[in-house]
């Protein structure tokens, strides 16, 4: 039975466990029965919040999407040109990536497996978000404070650079003489991305 944070509702208990057993499992190999045996409800109580396993993954997947607009675009407010915001957003995604393993499983599941959420809406959630990276590169890059690139490939490089280290991390395990969720080889990765974009970016 789940563990309820003072406050939660039923809902958001049951979002809790079914992010995490849709991220450990994938869509298919996960039960209902098992999400409500965790939050200790039958699974009728479940199907009173979420009609359906497709309606339940679809708002796990969305709002964890959501958790990470919110993360960028709080990262962005503000005046801050060039390298100094590169790095504070990316600062920003380093850390939400970290903190939240289920989130990046599920990203890396929703690409891989295609779940019900499809990817052409899922896209469309993403898309603004990607836009307003690229047009912020451009413009700075015109303005002479970011070398040039192509922007939407800046994009995608940085987003791989973070996403595809804490995915992986069972197979670098075996690459590495250290563990590389630690704390310590999490730094050394963050500073090396950074330092890397640093010195393609940076005039």
């Amino acid at each position: 039975m789940a563990v309820a944070a003072p406050g939660s509702t039923t809902r958001s208990i049951i979002l809790t466990v079914a992010r995490r057993q849709f991220a450990e499992n994938g869509f298919v190999a996960t039960r209902l029965n098992d999400i409500a045996d965790e939050v200790g409800i039958r699974r009728p109580s479940l199907l009173h919040h979420f009609p359906s396993k497709e309606a339940l993954y679809r708002e796990v997947v969305l709002e964890s999407f959501a958790d990470w607009i919110n993360l960028v675009e709080d990262s962005t407010e503000g005046s801050r040109q060039g390298w100094p915001q590169v790095e504070r957003v990316m600062r920003a995604a380093f850390t939400f990536f970290e903190d939240h393993p289920d989130f990046v499983r599920l990203a890396r599941r929703e690409a891989l497996d295609g779940g019900p959420i499809l990817s052409h809406e899922l896209s469309m959630f993403l898309r603004p978000l990607f836009d307003r990276g690229a047009e912020f590169l451009e413009r700075e890059m015109e303005a002479g404070r970011l070398r040039q690139y192509d922007a939407r490939q800046l994009l995608l490089t940085g987003y791989g650079a973070v996403l595809s280290y804490l995915s992986d991390a069972p197979l670098i395990a075996g690459l590495l003489d250290d563990d590389p969720m630690s704390k310590q080889s999490l730094e050394r990765r963050r500073e090396h991305v950074l330092d890397v974009l640093r010195t393609a970016l940076a005039p």
